[in-house]
Formats: structure tokens, C-alpha cells, sequence
């Protein structure tokens, strides 16, 4: 049973890393990695935001 869920878990970390659905908690252990203790991360509604932002400014990484 532990390898069963052991599996799932692995899983749902391969999709999340793929669809991006982790880019905020990346976000999150950088900021605390490079010092920056003394300022507040973005909420994740304001990284979410920033980072449609930057998609739109930048679409050349897309196809549509």
C-alpha cells in the first residue's frame, strides 16, 4: 500500500511540475534561498498575476 501511494504521490509531483502548478511554491523557496528575509513574497494571487503578466509581454514561448 505504501508504494502505491508512494507512486501517486511521485505522480502528482511529475503533473504539477509539468502544468506549472508549482511555480509559486518554487517562487516561494527561492525567495527564502537568496536572502530576501527581509521582504514579503507576493501573495499567490500577486505572483499569479505577475507571472500572466510577463506571459503577456513576452509570447514568444507560446503558440497561440
Amino acid at each position: 500500500m505504501t508504494s502505491i501511494l508512494e507512486a501517486v504521490s511521485s505522480l502528482k509531483r511529475f503533473a504539477d511540475g509539468v502544468l506549472g502548478a508549482d511555480k509559486y511554491q518554487r517562487y516561494l523557496e527561492h525567495h527564502r534561498a537568496h536572502g530576501c528575509e527581509g521582504e514579503k513574497p507576493m501573495s499567490e494571487r500577486e505572483f499569479w498575476r505577475s507571472w500572466q503578466d510577463w506571459q503577456e509581454r513576452h509570447p514568444e514561448g507560446r503558440c497561440c
